[in-house]
C-alpha cells in the first residue's frame, strides 16, 4: 500500500537547549518533539521565558540544539555545514524577528528586494516587493528608511521581507506585537491567503489572542516542554 501521508517540513526529536554562563545552566528546552506538516498555519503560546523563540530560532537554522535531533524540508541540520545553513534559509525559510532586523540604510522597498536579489530574481523583485507592501498598507512608505518607521510600520516591512519570496516555512517571533487591531488583522489576513494560496507554512510565536484565532494548531509551550498540542479555531479551517 502506498503511504499517502505527507513528510514533515520539520521533524524534531528530543530537543534541548542549555545555555550555559561560567557555572550556571539555563535550560531553554526540554526534550521537545514536534511534527510540522506542509500547509499547517500553527501558533506557539506561553509564558515569556518558556522557550518560544528559542524553539523558532533553532527551527529556522540560526541556533543549534545541545541534544536532540532535527530535520528540516528533508535536511539533517546536523550534518549541514554553515554554508549549506545559510542556503537553506536563504531558499526555503523566511523570518519575522521581534527585533525587525531591517536594514537601516536601505528604504523599506529596498529591504523587501534585497532577499530577492540575494535570490538571483531580477527586474521582477522591485514589483514583488512593491505589490506585498500595497497589501500591507505600506505603498506610501515604501520610499522610507526604517528610522522614519513606527515600529507598526516597520514590523510590517519586515513581514513583507520574509514573505515576498514565497518560502515554504515563515517562522514569525511575535509578528503583531506592535500592531493595532485594524493592522493587525490585515497582515494575518494576507498571511492566510499566502497559506491557502501559496501553500505557504507559518510558525508563529505569540501572546496575541489574535493570532491564536487565526491558527488551525495551537502548541503551549512551558518550561521548555509542549505541554498542550491542540486544534486552533474551527472557523479557521480552509474553505
Amino acid at each position: 500500500m502506498t503511504n499517502t501521508f505527507p513528510e514533515p517540513l520539520v521533524a524534531a526529536r528530543g530537543l534541548t537547549k542549555v545555555y550555559r554562563s561560567g557555572t550556571v545552566e539555563t535550560q531553554a528546552l526540554r526534550g521537545i518533539d514536534l511534527a510540522l506538516y506542509p500547509g499547517e498555519f500553527t501558533a506557539v503560546v506561553g509564558p515569556s521565558g518558556g522557550g518560544k523563540t528559542t524553539l523558532l530560532n533553532i527551527i529556522g537554522a540560526l541556533d543549534s540544539p545541545t541534544e536532540g535531533e532535527l530535520h528540516i524540508l528533508g535536511h539533517d541540520l546536523r550534518r549541514l555545514s554553515r554554508r549549506a545553513r545559510a542556503e537553506l534559509r536563504l531558499r526555503e525559510l523566511g523570518f519575522v524577528f521581534q527585533a525587525f532586523n531591517l536594514m537601516p540604510v536601505l528604504t523599506a522597498q529596498e529591504n523587501v528586494e534585497f532577499v530577492l536579489e540575494l535570490q538571483g530574481v531580477g527586474q521582477e523583485r522591485v514589483g514583488r516587493a512593491r505589490q506585498v507592501l500595497e497589501q500591507l498598507g505600506l505603498a506610501e512608505l515604501a520610499g522610507r528608511r526604517p528610522g522614519e518607521l513606527s515600529g507598526g510600520q516597520q514590523q510590517r516591512v519586515a513581514v513583507a521581507r520574509a514573505v515576498a519570496s514565497l518560502p515554504r516555512l515563515v517562522l514569525a517571533d511575535e509578528p503583531t506585537a506592535n500592531l493595532d487591531g485594524d493592522n493587525a488583522e490585515l497582515l494575518l489576513t494576507m498571511m492566510r491567503e499566502l497559506n491557502e494560496k501559496k501553500k505557504i507554512t507559518f510558525l508563529f510565536s505569540t501572546h496575541d489572542p489574535r493570532v491564536v484565532a487565526h491558527a488551525r494548531r495551537v502548541l503551549t509551550l512551558v518550561d521548555g516542554r509542549i505541554t498542550g498540542d491542540a486544534e486552533g479555531n474551527p472557523q479557521a479551517v480552509r474553505g
